[in-house]
């Protein structure tokens, strides 16, 4: 029964020929040759007509079929080193710096640097990245995050609602030298010095129900500059609908002024965001997208220059606004924030 099988092996179209090879040991071995005859006609180790012999005998056929298992490679280090390494890496810091590098803890822990580098990848451990971060303190988070975020998913019924910031000291640099334009092969270019023409401030206003941006340019940030953007968004937004701002707790938002003004524009309501929170104001997204495709690579002799390329960048964007969507609910956000 084996040989038929040994047979069907060796002659079948899609054997592969390790496997036939393995079958001819064993055919060999059966009609009584010698295993320096089987090494010699078959061109095979001793060791080798060894391990399949004895496979065979162990699983038969089967056991023909699928390769040997080979021991792994003996750890260089044991667990009790490898666990060393680790707590030294998240409990210690060298001396004279504040993080260790791989060159480092392997001299400290006498191994090799690609040992180092694989454990940390093991464990996922990156001394040399840090990650900022700041937890608002604010005594009312819950209730306002819950607020907003209320606003972004379940706006009122007849209403909008804006996303209000001020993006100040916006710097009208001019570069000291022309840059070189892209090619070919080589990036563009431009220079590290600069000449500074002045600053100006961008007053935004992110409508969450289509994209939009209603943007003005004003030289100060106070008070009296976000009154004139206030009266702005009046004068743009039809008088039956109510009118939702979220802002931050920047004291021009909540002088006396600016509450008699909102006093007098009873459509007006005003939702201020917890105190270290800017990323609950989605139109930081669009101050991102602003400084990273228009402000950053440019060059401005003047304020005035500054303040067109702010305003036409604004047009462009609202020709093919792009919905901001935000998509964690509350509940989320403050059990991450309570924990």
């Amino acid at each position: 029964m084996n040989k038929t099988a040994l047979h069907k092996l060796i002659s079948g179209r899609n054997t592969a020929q390790k496997v036939v090879m393995r079958a001819k040991i064993v055919l060999a071995e059966q009609a009584g040759h010698s295993k320096v005859k089987i090494s010699k006609d078959l061109k095979v180790s001793r060791p080798t007509i060894d391990v399949w012999l004895k496979r065979y005998k162990e699983h038969g056929v089967a056991g023909l079929l699928k390769d040997a298992t080979r021991p792994g490679r003996k750890p260089q280090i044991d667990a009790v080193k490898e666990k060393q390494i680790v707590e030294a890496t998240l409990q210690t810091t060298p001396q004279g710096a504040t993080h260790w590098s791989n060159r480092t803890m392997a001299e400290q822990q006498g191994v090799s640097k690609m040992t180092i580098q694989r454990i940390w990848k093991k464990y996922n451990l990156k001394p040399h990245l840090v990650k900022g971060f700041k937890v608002s303190k604010d005594k009312k988070f819950i209730e306002k995050v819950t607020d907003i975020v209320g606003l972004y998913i379940n706006p009122p019924q007849k209403a909008l609602v804006f996303s209000v910031d001020e993006k100040s000291q916006i710097q009208a640099l001019d570069r000291t030298q022309p840059g070189l334009p892209m090619k070919k092969g080589r990036l563009g270019t431009m220079t590290h010095d600069y000449k500074r023409n002045g600053t100006s401030t961008l007053f935004a206003a992110l409508n969450m129900y289509d994209g939009s941006v209603i943007g003005k340019c004003y030289e100060r940030h106070t008070h009296k500059e976000f009154l004139k953007f206030l009266r702005t968004i009046d004068k743009q937004i039809a008088t039956d609908l109510d009118i939702h701002i979220i802002a931050d707790n920047y004291s021009t938002h909540k002088t006396d002024e600016v509450k008699l003004w909102l006093t007098k524009h009873p459509r007006f309501h005003i939702h201020f965001t917890p105190t270290s929170a800017s990323w609950i104001n989605m139109v930081e997204r669009f101050f991102s997208k602003i400084t990273e495709k228009m402000i950053r690579r440019s060059s401005f002799n003047n304020t005035e220059e500054l303040d067109n390329a702010i305003l036409n960048f604004i047009a462009v964007h609202n020709e093919n606004p792009k919905v901001y969507v935000w998509t964690k609910d509350a509940d989320t956000i403050i059990a991450k924030w309570i924990k």
